[in-house]
């Protein structure tokens, strides 16, 4: 598994025929990058984006490629197998992920790791009831790395008029979470906020992304990096009781003991652990 990858907690969209944004993407403190092939770039200009691509990867550093994404575009679109072909190439040479959009069955799946090799893992965006229904069938799949979550094509496939609070959706992101879980794998990349400048709407989905399980939060644009990141990371106040846990649970010898006026057993040891490992 792609380690930048497993642990990213923001994923920031570029076009792929802006190759002159991808490093100051990957500089803009962004987990990683996603370099999109599909809807970033209109149908008459997806042939040249795929050489512009080639050219922006061929000047990254290894660690910087295993940070990027490519958003290719979907099975049964005409784009599709000409993307295979580049993707196959940059996979050899490094790329971290491919983010398969409407990804709905594990044939599809199959089909884009069989043209790309090993090498490489998969980013499945489930965007459609198709997808939902099969998302541990997808989350089981060779070479997925995770699983992530397109809320807006989501809301289009079922015709949602969601509130600002997206609260229609609760129970769609808590199945991605829950697929996710059984098939053992980190957990999901949460959908967009659509307002580039609504960072107080930011804050909010990135904080309920957080609290509903997910790992990281899709970014259309560098303003919304560095809130993500915070909002998926420990606190200092958060940093400071998970260590004062587990000086107790030494002290204690590994029993049940008491902090703060109130009782820790194991499962509160087990998220004081995971607060530590998060701020790693």
């Amino acid at each position: 598994m792609s380690k930048p990858l497993a642990s990213a907690r923001s994923f920031l969209f570029v076009p792929a025929n802006r190759p002159e944004r991808f490093a100051k993407a990957l500089a803009s403190g962004a987990d990683a990058v996603i370099i999109d092939l599909e809807d970033a770039v209109a149908p008459a200009d997806k042939p040249a984006a795929r050489g512009q691509l080639t050219d922006g990867f061929a000047q990254l550093n290894p660690a910087d490629r295993a940070r990027l994404v490519v958003r290719l575009n979907a099975l049964g679109t005409p784009f599709h197998d000409d993307d295979l072909i580049v993707l196959r190439q940059l996979a050899g040479d490094g790329l971290g992920g491919v983010m398969v959009p409407k990804a709905e069955t594990v044939g599809g799946l199959r089909r884009v790791a069989d043209a790309i090799g090993p090498a490489c893992g998969l980013v499945p965006l489930i965007e459609s009831v198709a997808g939902l229904d099969a998302a541990d069938a997808l989350a089981s799949a060779p070479q997925v790395l995770r699983l992530a979550f397109g809320n807006l094509d989501f809301q289009a496939d079922l015709g949602l008029a969601c509130g600002p609070d997206e609260a229609e959706l609760v129970p769609v992101r808590l199945a991605v979470v829950l697929a996710s879980r059984r098939a053992m794998l980190p957990a999901p990349v949460d959908g967009v906020t659509p307002g580039t400048q609504d960072t107080h709407q930011l804050q909010l989905d990135a904080a309920r992304a957080h609290r509903g399980g997910f790992g990281g939060k899709l970014c259309i644009h560098p303003m919304q990096v560095a809130g993500v990141n915070a909002a998926f990371s420990p606190s200092a106040a958060q940093l400071e009781w998970a260590q004062r846990v587990l000086a107790a649970f030494e002290a204690a010898g590994g029993g049940v003991f008491s902090l703060d006026g109130r009782m820790v057993d194991a499962p509160v040891v087990r998220l004081a652990q995971c607060t530590l490992a998060q701020s790693r």
